[in-house]
């Protein structure tokens, strides 16, 4: 460890430099990395690439530290990445490859404090909030696609409904690209979201074959939410016989189903674009 000095900024950081992939600081990196129960317990997780720790910054994450690989990042660049005095930690380029999730490197990974997505910490700036709400999705990739779905349409919320992963794992952060602070996000079970859903007079539209209409001929200017389930099993029941309406895109193909990422984009644009002409 040592100490450096920025006279133009009348600081001092303490940096440390960490060599061997034995420490026990990166061998609880790596539990937290791979582990959600990890990551749940100790409200920690990692975060690689600049991209998607500049979001992070910007969704006011706070962060525990910074590891960087001199090489291929400086710490001029990382004190402008973070516009703060944030602990930063010199990590060897064997380190850096044991901790790195993908195959590129930019070399920065931060440790970040995770935040609650309980429901009740959610807040709409508007008196109709357009929400998207997925049940029991498992796959990261296509939670990824969801939150870049509701980002790219600037939706209010996104909802999980009886999640299976949590979203600070690894792949669900990649292949968001970020997206997972860019999005107002809250999870719960099924019962626990259509209450509050409910209680805010919020309509429920569920995208099911059952008692539907062609999702084009409804009216999504109020308060809407979309509900989309996953392309094995569909909704559950819940959602079918408590929303608003139910709703389905039609299929001109050989397949009765699509994947769920690109089925919530079509209605969410759809929403969008009525919205758009109510304007």
């Amino acid at each position: 460890m040592y100490i450096k000095q920025y006279p133009q900024r009348s600081i001092f950081v303490i940096m440390k430099e960490i060599t061997s992939i034995q420490n026990s600081y990166i061998k609880n990196l790596l539990k937290l990395q791979e582990k959600s129960r990890e990551r749940k317990k100790q409200g920690l997780f990692l975060i690689e690439g600049k991209r998607e720790i500049s979001l992070a910054v910007a969704a006011n994450y706070e962060f525990e530290n910074v590891l960087f690989l001199e090489n291929f990042i400086s710490e001029d660049e990382i004190l402008h990445l973070f516009n703060q005095n944030s602990n930063r930690t010199k990590i060897s380029k064997e380190v850096y490859q044991k901790l790195a999730y993908r195959d590129s490197t930019e070399g920065i990974i931060a440790v970040a404090k995770a935040k609650s997505f309980a429901l009740e910490n959610i807040r709409f700036k508007n008196k109709t909030p357009l929400i998207l709400v997925a049940e029991g999705v498992e796959k990261p990739g296509n939670i990824g696609a969801l939150l870049r779905t509701a980002d790219a349409a600037n939706v209010d919320a996104v909802f999980i409904a009886n999640p299976k992963s949590d979203f600070y794992n690894a792949n669900i952060i990649r292949s968001s690209i970020g997206c997972v602070f860019t999005n107002q996000i809250a999870t719960g079970t099924s019962e626990e979201i259509i209450s509050f859903l409910q209680k805010k007079q919020i309509n429920i539209f569920a995208t099911t074959l059952q008692n539907s209409n062609e999702y084009h001929e409804e009216n999504y200017n109020g308060p809407t939410a979309v509900i989309v389930g996953t392309e094995a099993t569909g909704l559950s029941e819940i959602w079918r016989t408590q929303a608003t309406q139910n709703i389905h895109i039609p299929m001109q193909g050989k397949i009765d189903s699509m994947n769920v990422s690109v089925a919530a984009a079509i209605v969410i644009f759809e929403a969008k674009r009525q919205r758009s002409f109510k304007l």
